[in-house]
């Protein structure tokens, strides 16, 4: 049990200290012959308040190494647990609940249902590194602040049982007699020899202090300072707009826009080249397979800048960049990345340009654009007003004989006017409209529209007026605006350890009492280069000395 008192040479310590803050002397009651923890010089830490309240336990707990390396073991071993098998974001256009247990079993259906599949997106593993930040930066606090008020305010003249149980100390009679001149001359001799060795040497009297690579000693703190930028980083992906790795499809000729990001963009047309039958291998060749040479999207990417949330207006888009998009050659602007990732041959109606006609005189009142993805709510053609009524992507009667759509895609539309003009009811008359031909037979649009479609007509006529997207490119859109503080905590932590593993801390005390010599000595590490370095110094000094020697016994009782 440690027992802190006011210290014999005045200095009252704060609970917890170990070594006097101003002489050094040790404050517990053990003579044994184990050498001094010099962590923090004895330093007290605010994990060791006594009597703690609520904040203080909850700071104990973070500030605790052995804490710390229980939320790292987890983490490790979520981490290895959620790479068992694939993870959701990896795979395009696929349902979770049903691969996992399909391809993998039951072991599939079990990593599904725990949540394994998206690991790195969890809740539990977010919390896990937020509370690994949190351990960082408590550990650090606790520890570093003792740091620096030891190393800050360093006393020349320590206490002698401070120097004698040191683990690397000396203690004899000094060469040369025991008058004050003597010793103050061996003491100056010392120094130069220390300074000859890069230490920094204080002195005060015949007592000295010297010291070289003090920086050394922030180098773990510097290490955090980066892991907990880096591990923020990390957390920073989860606020919307930082961090993206979707693949999205875009039709040919169609207006995508990204999600979470106020772009849009536009396949403007997708180029599939295959190598021929004499640029292919046997192999290809003699299993008739069409190999892929190069396939490139023309992407237009688009801004928005007015009206972007805004379900009820048409979005005011800006054209912000263009680029071809091929394998490994990836759209650039601003941090968003668009790499060309997957293709699909799917001839799919993006729009079309309808006329409307009078059926019984051939009148073509003029054109107009249908889009199949975002139609206009009104057109004027000629005399008439079409106002749209509903808009079925995916036509389908249900069960009570009422319109619906089976899915967002434009497999079989239909649009439901409201049209009105010369000759109809003022309050206009309604007109189902099927674009494509095989879905007005089937769905009989003439007899849906009865007496009006005797009367007028909306006809594409010929293919020129139809616009067909033939494939659908498929683009994996990254964002990572966290990724340049990733690399500068990276980096600051690579500094950190650099610092740690490569100087060494190293520090000597001496004082001289009526012709006796005290020394001690204390690093960090490399222990067998500081005894041999002090053993150097002793011997230019007069004091020949095995490097051996110098190591403290542990005395046996």
């Amino acid at each position: 049990m440690i027992h802190n008192t006011k210290c014999e040479c005045g200095h009252q310590n704060p609970i917890g200290t170990l070594l006097c803050e101003s002489c050094g002397k040790p404050l517990t009651d053990d003579e044994g012959a184990e050498p001094l923890e010099m962590k923090y010089d004895g330093m007290a830490r605010r994990s060791q308040r006594a009597n703690p309240g609520i904040l203080d336990r909850v700071w104990n707990f973070f500030s605790s190494v052995k804490i710390a390396i229980y939320l790292i073991i987890i983490t490790l071993i979520g981490s290895a647990l959620g790479t068992i098998y694939p993870q959701e974001s990896t795979f395009l256009n696929f349902d979770p609940s049903v691969y996992y247990e399909e391809t993998y079993g039951l072991s599939g259906y079990i990593y599904y249902m725990l949540g394994l599949s998206h690991t790195f997106d969890s809740w539990w593993f977010i919390t896990l590194l937020f509370m690994i930040g949190t351990s960082l930066v408590v550990c650090s606090l606790d520890r570093v602040l003792p740091l620096y008020r030891a190393l800050s305010k360093q006393q020349i003249r320590k206490h002698l049982r401070f120097i004698t149980r040191q683990k690397v100390t000396y203690s004899g009679t000094l060469p040369g007699g025991s008058s004050e001149e003597a010793a103050l001359a061996w003491s100056e001799q010392a120094a130069k020899a220390l300074s000859k060795s890069r230490y920094r040497v204080h002195t005060e009297g015949s007592a000295l202090l010297a010291e070289k690579y003090r920086f050394s000693r922030w180098g773990p703190y510097i290490n955090h300072i980066g892991l907990i930028i880096f591990l923020g980083a990390v957390l920073m992906r989860s606020i919307p707009g930082w961090h993206m790795d979707q693949h999205i499809a875009f039709p040919e000729g169609k207006l995508v826009k990204i999600p979470e990001t106020s772009y849009y963009l536009k396949n403007e047309k997708f180029t599939l080249d295959f190598y021929t039958q004499d640029e292919m291998s046997s192999d290809f060749r003699s299993k008739g397979i069409d190999v892929p040479k190069v396939f490139e999207t023309q992407a237009s990417l688009y801004m928005c800048k007015a009206d972007c949330d805004d379900p009820a207006k048409e979005p005011v888009l800006e054209k912000v960049h263009e680029q071809n998009i091929i394998v490994n050659k990836p759209l650039e602007y601003n941090g968003l990345l668009a790499y060309q990732f997957d293709f699909k041959p799917s001839p799919t109606l993006i729009a079309v340009k309808p006329t409307l006609k009078n059926k019984e005189t051939g009148e073509a009142f003029g054109q107009f654009d249908l889009s199949m993805d975002n139609p206009k709510e009104q057109y004027t053609i000629g005399p008439y007003q079409l106002k749209l009524s509903g808009y079925f992507p995916d036509f389908a009667v249900d069960a009570k004989g009422l319109p619906m759509t089976k899915s967002k895609d434009p497999n079989a539309p239909a649009f439901v006017f409201t049209i009105t003009g010369p000759g109809l009811a003022s309050q206009g008359e309604p007109y189902m409209y099927f674009p494509r031909q095989i879905d007005k037979v089937n769905f009989r649009q003439d007899e849906i529209n009865g007496a009006l479609g005797q009367k007028l007509e909306l006809s594409v006529g010929s293919m020129e007026n139809v616009k067909i997207s033939e494939y659908i490119s498929y683009l994996n859109i990254r964002i990572d605006r966290a990724m340049p503080f990733i690399w500068v905590g990276a980096t600051i932590s690579m500094i950190g350890l650099i610092m740690g593993f490569y100087w060494h801390h190293r520090r000597v005390w001496l004082r001289i009492d009526d012709g006796q010599l005290a020394l001690g000595a204390h690093t960090n590490k490399n222990w067998y280069g500081l005894r041999k370095e002090i053993a150097q110094v002793l011997g230019k000094s007069g004091i020949e000395v095995d490097p051996k020697a110098l190591e403290r016994r542990v005395e046996q009782k």
